[in-house]
């Protein structure tokens, strides 16, 4: 049996995102697709839905977006307070969110 896997227009943002900007690498995040900077995690993909970490007036504007919501990847209502999940109706944000998110972990 071949499963094949069709790559949404989501996720090839979110690779592309990933890819583009400077000092990426990619990696995993509770075994999650996720982009990293040096050994720090600041974009993943979860859901169909990229996901962000961030701070201060960033992370208030992500978490600001109609239906975003803070990151549960476990599903037992335990939200990782940084990490914002923002969905696809705000992919033309995605980009801006990322270079602040990667900007944040820098500074870490």
């Amino acid at each position: 049996m071949i499963l094949i896997q069709i790559m949404t227009a989501e996720h090839k943002l979110y690779l592309t995102i990933g890819q583009e900007l400077k000092d990426s690498l990619g990696g995993q995040l509770f075994g999650k697709p996720c982009f990293k900077v040096g050994r720090k995690a600041y974009i993943c993909f979860f859901q169909n839905e990229m996901v962000f970490k961030l701070s201060g007036d960033d992370h208030a504007t992500a978490l600001n977006l109609a239906g975003s919501q803070l990151f549960d990847p476990s599903g037992k209502q335990r939200p990782m307070k940084e990490w914002v999940q923002v969905p696809g109706t705000h992919s033309s944000q995605w980009l801006a969110l990322a270079k602040s998110a990667q900007s944040y972990v820098k500074g870490l």
